[in-house]
């Protein structure tokens, strides 16, 4: 009798460390996965880039391929509100929150809605082989964070694009993942605004509602739905350098604000699923 309550504590015991160790394993392969699907679909889709390099229909072309592949491997559902904002031919800068690497996959749905789209990426994302070298062909500025008369000079280029090709430039102004996921955003920098005042465009806040399907503590990685809800633009027209620090407080609110609000939402729909 004592052996064989012991033998099935043993085998459940062996079950449930099995079953631990098999959700992390599972998870680490889900997650790096997706550095592989982006990769992938950049080695394949590079030699159609080449024929027109840095064209403003390479980031559409590819970021088509790359939503539907990721979306249907990862099972994802995105829902962009206000894409007629987006869809306007006018120069901009669009600023988001900045949650986590798969926000790529909301620039790749927002790229194909808004065509004409420049990525502000730091220079350490130029030698992450295949897609570094898709984003170069697509057009992307990377900058050098440490070098800021480069990195002005870059930011210039993004200025001329905007005003005479009405492109649109997205940048985080976080400058890096929030990985605190406490639901408060990092303190933004200036580079965004001061962009976006010297060109006189506006700036498009779209926030990212929280990944509920992902916790790298928990090693929780399941399907999901995310929320890119597009805001109305914040005219620049007349203001000036001086005005920044307090645009940049007031933006800072309203994706704040916006990010609370459809964090209740998302984790609220979650859970009648």
């Amino acid at each position: 009798m004592l052996t064989t309550i012991l033998i099935t504590l043993t085998v459940i015991t062996l079950l449930v460390i099995f079953r631990s160790e098999f959700k992390k394993v599972r998870f680490y392969i889900k997650f790096y996965f997706y550095y592989v699907a982006l990769s992938s679909v950049s080695f394949v889709i590079i030699p159609l880039l080449l024929i027109k390099p840095k064209h403003h229909t390479n980031g559409p072309f590819i970021s088509r391929y790359m939503r539907d592949f990721v979306d249907f491997v990862y099972g994802w559902k995105w829902h962009i509100r206000n894409k007629e904002i987006l869809m306007e031919d006018r120069g901009a800068v669009i600023i988001s929150n900045h949650l986590s690497v798969f926000d790529s996959s909301g620039i790749n749905h927002v790229w194909v809605v808004a065509k004409k789209v420049l990525l502000i990426a730091k220079k350490e994302l130029l030698h992450t082989g295949p897609l570094g070298v898709a984003m170069y062909l697509c057009g992307a500025i990377f900058i050098d964070r440490k070098n800021q008369k480069q990195a002005y000079q870059k930011l210039e280029i993004a200025k001329q694009f905007m005003i005479q090709e009405n492109y649109k430039t997205w940048i985080f102004p976080e400058g890096t993942r929030n990985t605190k996921w406490d639901g408060k955003l990092l303190p933004f920098k200036k580079g965004a605004f001061n962009l976006a005042v010297t060109a006189q465009v506006p700036i498009i806040p779209v926030v990212f509602s929280p990944y509920y399907f992902f916790d790298k503590d928990k090693y929780i990685f399941n399907k999901g739905h995310v929320i890119l809800q597009c805001l109305e633009p914040v005219p620049t027209v007349g203001l000036t350098l001086d005005d920044v620090p307090a645009l940049s407080n007031r933006l800072h609110q309203i994706i704040s604000r916006t990010f609370e609000q459809l964090s209740k939402e998302v984790l609220f729909d979650s859970r009648d699923k």
